[in-house]
């Protein structure tokens, strides 16, 4: 089973950027967190055109909540590009699913965006991945 999944692409497994979270650097914390919500995700990902920026992610949220001693309206109302993750980890489309839960258990993170070059074209979580691995 598990050599299996060295030989299938993530593209197979991944969600499209039509169902999960992709915003603007300009977008307001408060709407990538609403977003966030509405796609019942813990990650958002930031482009410029299609190219990505970072992202922003529910442990990203946390750290800041601790970090800054701002009153939360305040917080909301800055852009998002003040708080992304501005390198974050991202696996090419053409990598397997096998190197996609690697990269996940090396970095010790839930969420991966599929990039075709620097052009973000989709993301996988862990949750995705293990359920693809089941059906199979």
């Amino acid at each position: 089973m598990l050599n299996d999944i060295k030989e299938i692409q993530i593209s197979e497994a991944m969600f499209d950027t039509d169902n999960f979270p992709v915003i603007t650097s300009t977008t307001l914390l408060k709407e990538a967190i609403e977003e966030m919500t509405k796609y019942n995700i813990g990650v958002a990902c930031i482009v410029d055109k299609k190219n990505l920026l970072g992202v922003l992610t529910d442990g990203d949220l946390r750290r800041l909540l601790l970090a800054h001693q701002k009153p939360f309206p305040a917080l909301f109302n800055d852009d998002v590009s003040t708080y992304m993750t501005k390198k974050p980890t991202v696996i090419e489309n053409s990598s397997s699913i096998h190197e996609a839960l690697n990269l996940i258990n090396k970095k010790k993170i839930w969420d991966l965006p599929v990039v075709k070059d620097k052009e973000l074209i989709g993301l996988v979580n862990l949750h995705t991945l293990v359920k693809y691995i089941n059906k199979k």
